[in-house]
C-alpha cells in the first residue's frame, strides 16, 4: 500500500498540472534558432523525424516520457533565446448552407428519414484539443479555416488503443480522448452518444457518414476479440456467430450486417426518431487495411505498425478529402459514387407542393436526376461475366468469344523494336495519372435499363453495347488496334461500348451494327466522383511538393522528391489512387466462392453495372490511342502498353529525351493533373532486346520497365 507522503505527492503533481509547452510555431522557431535540425532532434528524443514535424505543425503532441524531455529542452532554449509574442487566435467564423449544385438544394423537412443538414460552424482556433480531452494542449495552434459540423466536431473517426491501463481514442488533429467503455457494446454506445465522431453528407439529399472506430491489436484484445483471425476465420472473412463478442452485441440489442463480424464490421440498431444508429468498426490487425492499397512492404509502410496517432492522421486525411473508409478502397470508391449521387428523394405533389404518400402513409420517393435507379437494372447477356445466372445454361468451362461477350479492357500489348529504334539507347515508360478517374470525367453512361435493337443506326450520343464488325479498320503495323486489349486487329464482329465504335467513325471508317443494347436514359453519372477524387489527389500531391504549375524537369524533380517528403501522406496518396481504380472495378464485381450460375451478393446492388465499367475502360483505351496517333504524326511509335503505362524508344533515359518540348493539343504531356503523365521508368535498349530473346516477340516490356526484370506489382504510383 502507498504511504501518505506518496499519495500527497501524487495529488500535488495533479494540482500543479503539466507545464505549458510553447505553441507549435514557437517550438520550430526555437529549434531553428538553436541551429538544430528536425532529424537531429528526433535522434536525441529517440523518435522519428515525422513525429517532430507533427509536433511543430500542431498535428500531434508528444507523449510521456518524451514530453518531459522535450519540455526540458524547450525550457532551456527559452532561457537562452527568449520567446516571441504569439498573435491572438482568430475569431471563429460561421458558415451556413452548402456549396453543392444549386439545382439540388432541396431539403426535406421530415427528419425521420433524411434530417436537413444543420448550420455548420468553424471550430475555434484556440486549441487542437478540448479541456475534456486527455492531456489537452494549453497553447493555441494555427487557426483552421475549415467549417466544422458541431455534431461531428471530433472528426470522422478515431483509432482506439491502450495507454497503460487506459483505453484512449486518437482522433484527427492530435486530439486524444479517454474511452470509458469496458466492453465492445459499450464502446459502440459511447461512440454514438459521447464521441461526437462522424462526417456530414457530401450531397444535400445524401446521408451523413457513420463514425469509424479503428481498433489496434491491443484494443481488439482488450475488448475480447482475437488479435489475429484463425485460418478458418480468414477464409470465412468473419468471426463465427457463436463468438462471445457477437453474443455480447446481440444481448445488447446491436445487430450486424449480413457480412457478420469481419475486418470491417457494421454494428447498428434500427433508426430511431429518424436518426441512424450505426458504427463502422475496423480491426487493423485483421488486415482490414490492405497493404497493397494503404502501404508499401518494400518501404516498410505498414498500416498495422503505424503508431495510433499517425494512423489517425492517415485515415483522417483520407476521410476529409475522399470519404470515411467503409471497407476496402474498392468498396469506398463505390460508396463514394452513391454518396455524391443519392438515388432518390421524396416526391412532392405538383399542385399542392405537399409530400406525396402511398396508401400505407409511407412517403413516395422519386429518382434524383442523374443518379442510378434504386431498383436493380436487368443485366444484359453480352455484358455479364462468366458464371452469371443468365449464362447458367452454358457449359461450366465454355469460353465466350468477342461476338458473345463485351471485352472492353485496358491495353496489354507489345511488339519488337524496328532496326531504326534499336539504334536508340533507351526505352522509357510514362504513366497516366489517375487513368480510370480521368477517363470517367465527362463520359456519358447508361443510367436506366437497356433496350435491345436489331440493325440499329449508330448514334454516338447513346451509351450502350454494339455488335459490329471493325476488322476493316487498318492502321500502321507499329500501332496497336484501338479495339482490342491485345492490340491485335479484330477478326470479325464483336461487342463494343459506344466510345469504341464512335472512335472508329471518327477515324473515318463506316460502321454497320448488327444489334445493340442501348440505354437512352443516360448522363454523366461519374463527374462528381471524378471531381472529388481529383481534388483529393491534387491536394495530397501539393502537400508532397508537386503542383499543377510544374512542368518539364521541375515536375520530374518534384515527383522524385515527393516519394520521401512524408511517408504518411504517401499512404494517403496510394489509397486515393486505389479508390479510383477499385471503384471502377467494383462495378463488375465477379463471384467468389459462389456456385457456377448462382447469383452472388454483388448482383443485389444497384451499383453492379458492368456496362458503366466497360464505358470507362473503353474511354481510357481510346484516349490513349488518340494520343498515340498524335505522336505517330511526329514519327514516334510506342513499343509496349500495359494498362496506363506506355513505352517509347528514346535517345536518353528521361521522358524529356523523346517527348515534344512544346506538346500540342492531344499529345502526351507531363504534369500532375489526372490524365497527364509522369515518369514510370527506363531501361537500355539492350535490356529490351534481352527480354524479347528470353520471353518472345510479344513480350510486354511495359510490365517490367520500372522493376527492370520481374513483373512489378501495382504500387499505386
Amino acid at each position: 500500500m502507498p504511504n501518505e507522503e506518496e499519495l500527497f505527492a501524487a495529488v500535488d503533481a495533479l494540482l500543479a498540472g503539466e507545464p505549458e509547452m510553447p505553441p507549435p510555431a514557437e517550438r520550430a522557431r526555437l529549434r531553428e534558432t538553436a541551429g538544430i535540425t528536425q532529424a537531429r532532434l528526433a535522434q536525441a528524443l529517440q523518435t522519428t523525424t515525422q513525429s517532430v514535424k507533427n509536433w511543430e505543425s500542431g498535428r500531434s503532441e508528444p507523449r510521456p516520457p518524451r514530453r518531459q524531455a522535450y519540455q526540458r529542452l524547450l525550457d532551456g532554449w527559452i532561457a537562452q533565446y527568449g520567446t516571441q509574442p504569439q498573435p491572438a487566435p482568430a475569431a471563429p467564423a460561421t458558415f451556413t448552407g452548402t456549396t453543392a449544385d444549386p439545382s439540388l438544394q432541396e431539403t426535406e423537412p421530415d427528419s425521420a428519414v433524411e434530417p436537413p443538414a444543420p448550420e455548420v460552424t468553424a471550430r475555434s482556433s484556440s486549441s487542437s484539443r478540448r479541456p475534456a480531452a486527455k492531456k489537452a494542449a494549453k497553447k493555441p495552434v494555427a487557426p483552421t479555416t475549415a467549417a466544422i459540423d458541431p455534431r461531428f466536431e471530433n472528426g470522422p473517426l478515431a483509432v482506439v488503443d491502450i495507454d497503460g491501463d487506459q483505453v484512449v481514442a486518437y482522433c484527427v488533429g492530435g486530439l486524444v480522448l479517454d474511452v470509458p467503455a469496458k466492453s465492445l457494446p459499450s464502446l459502440v454506445e459511447w461512440t454514438l452518444t459521447h464521441s461526437k465522431l462522424g462526417a456530414p453528407r457530401l450531397h444535400p439529399l445524401g446521408k451523413d457518414s457513420d463514425p469509424l472506430i479503428v481498433l489496434t491489436a491491443a484494443a481488439a484484445v482488450r475488448y475480447g476479440l482475437p488479435e489475429k483471425l484463425s485460418d478458418e476465420e480468414r477464409r470465412a472473412g468473419r468471426l463465427p456467430e457463436g463468438h462471445k463478442v457477437c453474443k455480447q452485441l446481440a444481448k445488447a440489442a446491436w445487430q450486424l450486417t449480413q457480412r457478420g463480424f469481419g475486418p470491417w464490421a457494421r454494428i447498428y440498431r434500427p433508426a430511431e426518431a429518424g436518426q441512424r444508429r450505426c458504427v463502422q468498426l475496423c480491426v487493423v490487425s485483421w488486415d482490414a487495411l490492405d497493404v497493397r492499397d494503404w502501404g508499401d512492404k518494400d518501404k516498410g509502410l505498414l498500416p498495422a505498425t503505424l503508431p495510433p496517432a499517425e494512423l489517425a492522421r492517415v485515415l483522417g486525411t483520407f476521410a476529409s478529402r475522399v470519404l470515411t473508409p467503409r471497407g476496402t478502397t474498392a468498396v469506398t470508391g463505390l460508396e463514394l459514387m452513391t454518396a455524391l449521387r443519392p438515388p432518390s428523394r421524396r416526391a412532392r405533389d405538383e399542385e399542392t407542393s405537399e409530400w406525396r404518400t402511398d396508401a400505407d402513409g409511407q412517403f413516395v420517393r422519386e429518382r434524383i436526376p442523374g443518379s442510378l435507379p434504386e431498383r436493380l437494372v436487368d443485366a444484359v447477356p453480352c455484358e455479364v461475366p462468366d458464371g452469371h445466372p443468365l449464362l447458367a445454361h452454358l457449359p461450366r468451362f465454355y469460353q465466350r468469344g468477342p461476338a458473345e461477350m463485351l471485352m472492353e479492357e485496358t491495353y496489354d500489348w507489345g511488339r519488337l523494336l524496328t532496326d531504326e529504334e534499336c539504334l536508340k539507347s533507351h526505352v522509357v515508360g510514362i504513366d497516366t495519372n489517375m487513368a480510370f478517374a480521368a477517363a470517367s470525367n465527362g463520359t456519358v453512361v447508361g443510367l436506366g435499363p437497356a433496350v435491345h435493337v436489331k440493325n440499329p443506326h449508330f448514334d454516338p450520343k447513346i451509351p450502350g453495347s454494339w455488335l459490329v464488325d471493325l476488322s476493316h479498320v487498318d492502321l500502321d503495323p507499329r500501332l496497336p488496334s484501338p479495339f482490342t486489349r491485345t492490340g491485335e486487329r479484330p477478326e470479325g464482329p464483336a461487342w463494343y461500348a459506344t466510345p469504341s465504335v464512335a472512335y472508329a467513325v471518327k477515324l473515318g471508317y463506316p460502321v454497320a451494327p448488327i444489334e445493340a443494347y442501348l440505354r437512352p436514359d443516360s448522363g454523366r453519372y461519374l463527374d462528381p466522383w471524378y471531381t472529388r477524387l481529383k481534388d483529393a489527389y491534387l491536394a495530397t500531391m501539393a502537400d508532397l511538393g508537386v503542383t499543377p504549375d510544374l512542368e518539364g524537369q521541375e515536375f520530374l524533380d518534384a515527383m522524385a522528391a515527393s516519394k520521401t517528403v512524408d511517408p504518411e501522406l504517401t499512404m494517403v496518396l496510394r489509397a486515393i489512387k486505389a479508390t479510383a481504380k477499385g471503384g471502377i472495378g467494383k462495378l463488375r464485381e465477379r463471384p467468389r466462392d459462389t456456385p457456377f450460375g448462382q447469383p452472388w451478393p454483388a448482383l443485389a446492388r444497384p451499383t453492379w453495372r458492368p456496362d458503366i465499367r466497360a464505358a470507362v475502360l473503353s474511354t481510357s483505351r481510346i484516349i490513349m490511342h488518340r494520343k498515340i496517333m498524335k505522336m505517330a504524326e511526329r514519327g514516334l511509335y510506342p513499343v509496349a502498353i500495359n494498362s496506363d503505362c506506355i513505352v517509347y524508344p528514346s535517345h536518353g533515359p528521361s521522358p524529356l529525351d523523346f517527348l515534344p518540348a512544346s506538346p500540342g493539343p492531344g499529345e502526351f504531356r507531363l504534369g500532375v493533373t489526372p490524365g497527364l503523365f509522369k515518369y514510370e521508368g527506363s531501361q537500355t535498349t539492350l535490356w529490351a532486346e534481352a527480354q524479347y530473346e528470353q520471353d518472345g516477340p510479344h513480350t510486354n516490356i511495359a510490365r517490367i520497365i520500372k522493376s527492370g526484370g520481374h513483373a512489378a506489382t501495382d504500387d499505386g504510383e
